[in-house]
């Protein structure tokens, strides 16, 4: 904690520092206005700033110059308590974690729910896959964390929400091409406008990579498309279109730290000869209709459904996986006034989810299918939830918050080999978790705010796919034996707005969880989970944003974490950290406008744009014995944009080079990895170019 409270005091000396300045700007060039930004917190919407939980927003302009908008973990880099990593290994997707909720995750997303334009991109068990979310055509992102988060259900560990941009008044095209390190090409193609009571954006891009390392090569093509219609000025349907071909994704494996000494270019052991790798297809369509019953009531209904078919080829065994998911669900927000000085806005709903999943699985040769599958089971998760969230603001001073969410997950398995012993069975979870909170608006300027919470976060179906059978894992039948773990979240937080070119926002962080799922054993590609006893996790979270005239805003972000089991069990020893957390992150962004920031509006000004990036990133342990680690490293990104108006097209010209200092470092750990490869590099130093360009038709 001791890093934290310096880091947070050279933010807060050099944030006033920058208040000051700007109080003193000259007239001609006053700093830049921050936006007013309204998000989502629990279910009711309302300004960030009066938000009673920790939320953070990245906003357009943020993500225009995050990267090439390949991976998520690009956009949400700056957001505090969250440790967003590329693998380099498109097999596995990005690995995100929040408030260490996540980190234990070999592939996709854990413990953290992820939605988009309304749509969850989680399925019931809590598993999701970042690479679903179209960034080329995002306005924002939201993530939410802390106790309100536990209001969207299982594995709420926080809350990842992306919104497709709106539909501009004008029809535009947009061509954007990226060409960078490692064979890497980026190209965007997209359309956006209205005509009469419709509006469309509709995005095609594609991914190409030969990889850093060896056996790392990748393809994608996406497609992103929302058809808006106001049937009247109550009314409101979103038409959401999101298609996904991942045709190649090379997987190079995780590689011991010998392995990563002699050559960290080099691929994990097997993964040449067994030509490991992964395609996925997926198409998904959703709607979501929005209803205003009066000035104080509206209503919203969602429903969607998808296909999701994922091959993969691991070291000794193929696992196919078919998808067919589905869901349904309706709020009801209000508001009421209960005396000239009490309002109440209130939130009620339902959500219904199911995905039925058939998995097979069997043995490789050369990188082959070879003979009959040796598992073939229909695997089915559902989930029926009951909300609401009430916020009672009593007076200019005070606002109460409460909540509830009655969750019920159940999982079935069909076992259609059942010879010679049926794995077919079900589990059920179910829990109902509760969150309350203050908030004290001290001024202002300045909300003081407390909230505690409850929280759950079942096995996914991958989880409890194999036991531990004499210390070897097996795919027979489910892991009835694993159970949820349960949390509980305490925060207290402070947004301070001095004025409008200066915000920050501060937070304490206690989590306590019961039956914490961890690896039991893991061999040849399968992982066996048992429940340890108890585990703690607490920190402090930092984040500024200032503009010190009209040309030049930083951003600031710290997060000090301690995270650790509390009892032993197995190879875990009471007191020992959790793999796959830094105890420190801290970020700090520098960026320079010739023509200054634009306070929100998406007005094209002409200029030369200059970004520099720094990130620290403490050691994280790779097991929970604690005996591998990945190293702290230091990374300097930077990025030059200059922007211009071309007859009747606005053109942005981008250059970057990242990871200036070509420091060797680990970029993400594969937690208890049989074999001890854990590592995954990161780049050394790499480049890129690109060019943008819209025109109104």
């Amino acid at each position: 904690m001791k890093n934290l409270r310096f880091y947070a005091c050279l933010a807060l000396v050099g944030n006033a520092s920058v208040a000051t300045a700007a109080d003193h700007a000259v007239a001609n060039e006053p700093p830049a206005t921050l936006p007013e930004v309204r998000v989502t917190a629990g279910r009711i919407e309302q300004s960030q700033f009066d938000a009673p939980a920790s939320v953070h927003v990245v906003d357009a302009q943020t993500l225009q110059r995050a990267g090439p908008l390949v991976n998520l973990s690009e956009a949400l880099a700056g957001v505090p308590g969250l440790m967003a990593v590329t693998r380099n290994n498109y097999a596995q997707d990005v690995q995100i974690s929040i408030r260490g909720f996540g980190a234990r995750s070999p592939f996709g997303l854990r413990g953290i729910r992820l939605i988009t334009d309304g749509i969850p991109a989680t399925i019931p068990d809590g598993q999701g896959q970042a690479s679903t979310t179209a960034l080329t055509s995002a306005d924002r992102v939201e993530v939410i964390t802390g106790p309100l988060a536990q209001l969207y259900g299982n594995a709420a560990g926080g809350v990842i929400q992306a919104f497709t941009r709106e539909a501009t008044e004008k029809p535009e095209g947009q061509m954007r091409w990226t060409s960078g390190s490692y064979g890497l090409r980026r190209t965007d193609w997209q359309v956006s406008g209205r005509s009469g009571r419709v509006g469309l954006v509709a995005d095609l891009s594609t991914f190409e990579t030969d990889g850093f390392r060896a056996n790392s090569a990748a393809q994608r093509t996406q497609f992103n498309s929302v058809i808006t219609w106001s049937a009247s000025p109550d009314t409101r349907l979103r038409l959401v279109v999101n298609l996904l071909d991942l045709p190649l994704a090379q997987d190079p494996l995780g590689l011991t730290q010998a392995q990563v000494d002699a050559d960290p270019t080099q691929a994990g052991l097997g993964a040449l000869a067994n030509r490991t790798r992964k395609t996925v297809q997926q198409n998904q369509l959703g709607a979501v209709l929005e209803h205003r019953l009066s000035s104080a009531t509206k209503v919203q209904v969602r429903a969607y459904a998808g296909r999701r078919e994922t091959l993969q080829f691991q070291t000794g065994s193929w696992i196919g996986l078919d998808r067919h998911y589905q869901g349904v669900g309706l709020q009801v927000n209000g508001r009421q006034r209960l005396q000239s000085e009490v309002v109440m806005d209130w939130a009620v709903g339902f959500d219904y989810d199911r995905s039925a999943e058939q998995r097979q699985g069997g043995g490789v040769a050369a990188g082959d299918i070879s003979g009959n599958p040796s598992r073939n089971e229909l695997n089915v998760a559902s989930n029926r939830d009951l909300f609401g969230q009430v916020n009672l603001n009593l007076g200019p001073s005070w606002t109460v918050t409460a909540g509830m969410r009655a969750s019920r997950v159940d999982f079935t398995s069909r076992d259609d080999l059942p010879l010679p012993d049926d794995g077919s069975g079900s589990m059920r979870f179910g829990a109902n978790n509760p969150a309350l909170g203050v908030t004290w608006h001290a001024s202002d300027h300045l909300n003081l705010y407390a909230n505690w919470g409850r929280g759950l976060e079942t096995p996914t179906l991958s989880e409890v796919a194999y036991s531990s059978v004499g210390g070897v894992p097996t795919g027979q039948g489910l892991n009835t034996a694993l159970r949820a773990s349960r949390s509980r979240h305490a925060e207290l937080g402070a947004k301070w707005q001095p004025g409008p070119h200066l915000r920050m926002q501060a937070a304490w962080f206690h989590v306590k969880t019961g039956d914490e799922i961890v690896t039991d054993v893991s061999a040849s590609g399968r992982t066996a989970y048992k429940n340890a006893s108890r585990t703690s996790r607490e920190g402090l979270e930092f984040s500024s944003t200032a503009s010190w005239n009209k040309n030049w805003l930083t951003q600031i972000t710290a997060t000090a974490m301690t995270a650790r089991y509390e009892q032993s069990s197995g190879a875990i020893t009471a007191g020992n950290d959790m793999p796959g957390i830094a105890r420190r992150q801290q970020r700090a962004s520098l960026v320079w406008a010739q023509s200054g920031h634009s306070s929100g509006s998406q007005e094209f000004v002409p200029g030369l744009e200059v970004k520099a990036d720094w990130l620290v990133r403490s050691k994280m342990f790779a097991d929970d014995a604690n005996l591998a680690a990945a190293p702290a490293f230091q990374q300097l990104n930077l990025q030059v944009r200059q922007k211009l108006r071309v007859g009747i097209a606005d053109v942005v010209v981008l250059a970057a080079l990242e990871n200036v200092t070509n420091q060797q470092y680990i970029g993400s750990v594969i937690i208890n990895q049989a074999g001890r490869q854990y590592f995954e590099p990161g780049l050394p130093r790499n480049w890129r170019v690109g060019v943008q360009a819209v025109v109104p038709f």
